[in-house]
This record gives C-alpha cells, structure tokens and sequence, in this order.
C-alpha cells in the first residue's frame, strides 16, 4: 500500500510551490476537506520561468493566486480518469487541456509523476508551471 500524504499542500520536496502556496494564503484551503487535485510543478519547473518572475509574482499575490489555483481542480482525479478526459475546468475558472495520446500533458506540461495520494485528494507533478491567461475579467 502505498503511503498517503496528510494532505495536498504537503506536496513534498519541491520548495517552490509550496512557499508560493503560502505567500499566496492557499494553505488552509489546500490543507482543508477537499477532495483536490493539484497538478504540482517541481522546484525545476519554477527554475524554467523567466527570470524575475517569481519574485514578481511573490509581490502581486492576485496574481499569484490566479496562477496558483489554475493548478487545481476540484475532486479527486486519478490519472486513469485524466487520461479519459480532454478538459478539466480549475478552480481558478479556466480550462486545462489534456491530452493523453503520448503519456500524459496538462496543457504543455509532463505529468512526471502520477496518483500521489494525499487524505483530501490526488498530487500529479508536472514538468512546468501552468500559466493561465492573465487578463483581469
């Protein structure tokens, strides 16, 4: 059985997101009930950003919070039901894309590592952070 993290704020080694998570007030909500699955970018995929652009982000927390909860959807899905799927609406609002046919990408981004469970949802790490457009509505 594999182990199952207390929750999917704890999403594991990567500091980036997870002090992102914090600057931006999310860690109560991702720590809440759920279920959520987070599509977690490594500390390598926040390293891929132009330069400046956490450290802007970390000072715009709006911002910060619309990127950060484009990594998220409501329910538990697994990478199974992922695959079946060609869209996944965020809590953010917008859309993910997903495509399937060659391992598994959100949007332009490598699921690298799959069902990381957690007691109130599912982790998938990706390769890159996700960035939703950024238009104010």
């Amino acid at each position: 059985m594999k182990p199952v993290r207390e929750n999917v704020y704890a999403v594991g080694p990567d500091k980036s997101l997870v002090a992102a998570v914090t600057a931006a007030g999310l860690g109560d909500t991702l720590s809440g009930p759920g279920p959520f699955t987070v599509f977690a970018p490594t500390d390598e995929a926040f390293a891929k950003l132009p330069e400046g652009t956490v450290d802007g982000l970390l000072k715009d927390i709006p911002a910060l919070t619309k990127i950060l909860t484009y990594h998220v959807v409501s329910g538990k899905v697994m990478a199974a039901d992922a695959a079946k799927l060609s869209s996944a609406k965020t809590v953010e609002g917008s859309e993910l894309k997903i495509d399937a046919s060659s391992g598994v990408k959100i949007n332009d981004a490598t699921v690298t590592q799959a069902d990381i469970e957690a007691s109130n949802g599912v982790i998938h790490v990706i390769d890159s952070v996700l960035m939703p457009a950024l238009i104010p509505a």
